[in-house]
């Protein structure tokens, strides 16, 4: 049989144009990056940069930006087999403004509506997603059809594959619900009647779920870490990561075990990546059978490295930057500049 992959996530994928100029308001921006965008697209870049073998399962227009993501994914070693065009809407394109150290505003252009919505359960190769060690879906996934169906078809298919004595089991580590909450994409944004509902559908099927606090309020209703941690193991997950920004970040695993890690010290360039980098790293730490301590730092670094940083995808660190970071106790100035010596 072929070789599983060791990361395979599924949503989000887009065009990111980010401002060259720090502190300057969109209206008056006059230079851009493009880059490689969404989420789930990110974290494989993260883990393929960490050396993991990774895929992505998204759509995106029949246009040139979907060439450039194309190009964009083999140059970061991540397979795009499972990424395939729509030929009805564009590819996503999202700006934003960079007002460091918090204020980080995104401008999502994803209407009529995105090709990433548009994955449908019968594209699915749910051979591959089975086999592989760590599957990563996103709250996003889950906010329209056919990809809400999709995504649980996906997550299903783990489910049973997990109870069965498929040969593949053995390299399976995690099922990874990415909670993701972008009010912009659901009906009645923040006061979406239906997100609760589909997160708790989701989470029934997922051993990790990793989130923000306001995420884990949408999935549990709870805000304070330690009962958001409690209410995600209670919702079926093995492991709950609550991501706390300037404080840290909370593991508690249902074996008992818990790990309260204080975040790295970093001058904040650009904080929009920083979730990503953490999340290709925890999949790193995952597949290398670290405690959850060790993860929680490891993860923390690669997320600081990026907020460094002004790019998201070009930014994911390698190996010895995070080790670098690690070993120093923040992030230097020649961590943040990179292997070149030049900002990401």
């Amino acid at each position: 049989m072929p070789e599983p992959y060791d990361v395979i996530t599924m949503g989000r994928i887009g065009v990111d144009l980010y401002p060259l100029d720090i502190g300057v308001p969109l209206a008056r921006v006059e230079t851009f990056g493009k880059f490689l965008g969404g989420s789930p697209t990110n974290v494989a870049v993260a883990a393929a940069r960490l050396g993991r073998r990774t895929a992505v399962i998204t759509r995106t227009g029949r246009d040139a930006f979907g060439e450039y993501l194309h190009q964009e994914l083999q140059g970061f070693g991540v397979d795009d087999r499972w990424v395939t065009e729509v030929e009805e809407y564009p590819t996503p394109v999202t700006f934003c403004e960079i007002f460091p150290p918090d204020d980080f505003p995104l401008h999502f252009y994803r209407q009529p509506k995105a090709p990433d919505l548009e994955i449908h359960p019968p594209e699915l190769d749910l051979d591959a997603v089975r086999d592989a060690r760590i599957f990563w879906m996103t709250g996003t996934g889950l906010s329209a059809e056919p990809s809400r169906a999709a995504t649980l078809a996906a997550l299903q298919a783990r489910s049973e594959s997990a109870r069965s004595e498929s040969p593949a089991r053995e390299f399976r580590t995690a099922t990874v619900f990415d909670l993701d909450w972008r009010p912009m994409f659901w009906a009645g944004g923040d006061h979406s009647s239906v997100a609760p509902a589909r997160y708790r559908e989701a989470l029934a099927h997922a051993t990790v779920a990793v989130g923000n606090i306001d995420e884990c309020e949408i999935a549990t209703g709870e805000r304070e870490p330690h009962a958001a941690a409690r209410a995600l193991l209670a919702a079926g997950v093995e492991l709950a990561v609550v991501k706390q920004g300037p404080k840290g970040v909370l593991a508690v695993h249902r074996d008992g075990s818990t790990a309260d890690v204080e975040p790295l010290p970093v001058e904040v360039v650009n904080g929009l990546g920083a979730g990503d980098a953490f999340g290709g790293a925890l999949c790193h730490g995952l597949l290398a059978g670290w405690d959850i301590a060790r993860i929680m730092r490891y993860a923390n670094a690669a997320g600081a490295i990026v907020a460094s940083r002004i790019a998201c995808s070009s930014a994911m660190p390698f190996p010895d930057e995070v080790e670098r970071a690690l070993a120093e106790g923040a992030v230097t100035d020649d961590t943040a500049a990179g292997p070149s010596g030049a900002a990401s």
